[in-house]
């Protein structure tokens, strides 16, 4: 059985709320904010920090859409099950979207609690990369409204 937003929703682990811009600018806020840690870190050469810095990034802005929306989440994986059955099902958000932030995701989860995970400067840049592409995608589709 496939895990989605439906299943997320019943568990309580997606729960709707008012719908809120001011909630969404909030989250990008902090996702630009989140980019900027990334940026520092490569300069560092804190690459694995790096990676999860921009993760973060990616995983504010996907919240964005979600405060936009009316709902939050309390499981990083919820929010791309949302996207995908809100969007990517409807044809409005492409399938690389939920699959880099399901990738991001996973790739932080190891970062964060493998002892053997290592990371290059190339692999942070490259997550670097792909959250501000993230970002600026989740920012148009706020502007679908």
């Amino acid at each position: 059985m496939k895990f989605t937003s439906k299943n997320c929703f019943k568990e309580g682990l997606l729960r709707k709320i008012p719908h809120s811009q001011s909630g969404a600018e909030e989250e990008l806020k902090a996702a630009k904010e989140w980019l900027g840690e990334a940026g520092k870190n490569v300069k560092s050469d804190a690459s694995r920090s790096a990676i999860i810095s921009a993760y973060n990034a990616m995983f504010h802005s996907a919240r964005a859409v979600l405060a936009r929306d009316g709902v939050r989440e309390k499981s990083h994986f919820c929010i791309a099950r949302y996207l995908e059955d809100f969007y990517m099902q409807k044809g409005v958000l492409e399938k690389k979207w939920v699959e880099l932030l399901d990738f991001y995701r996973e790739l932080r989860h190891e970062d964060q609690y493998a002892t053997t995970f290592v990371a290059s400067r190339n692999d942070a840049e490259n997550a670097i990369s792909a959250a501000e592409e993230f970002n600026k995608r989740m920012r148009s589709l706020l502007e679908i409204g």
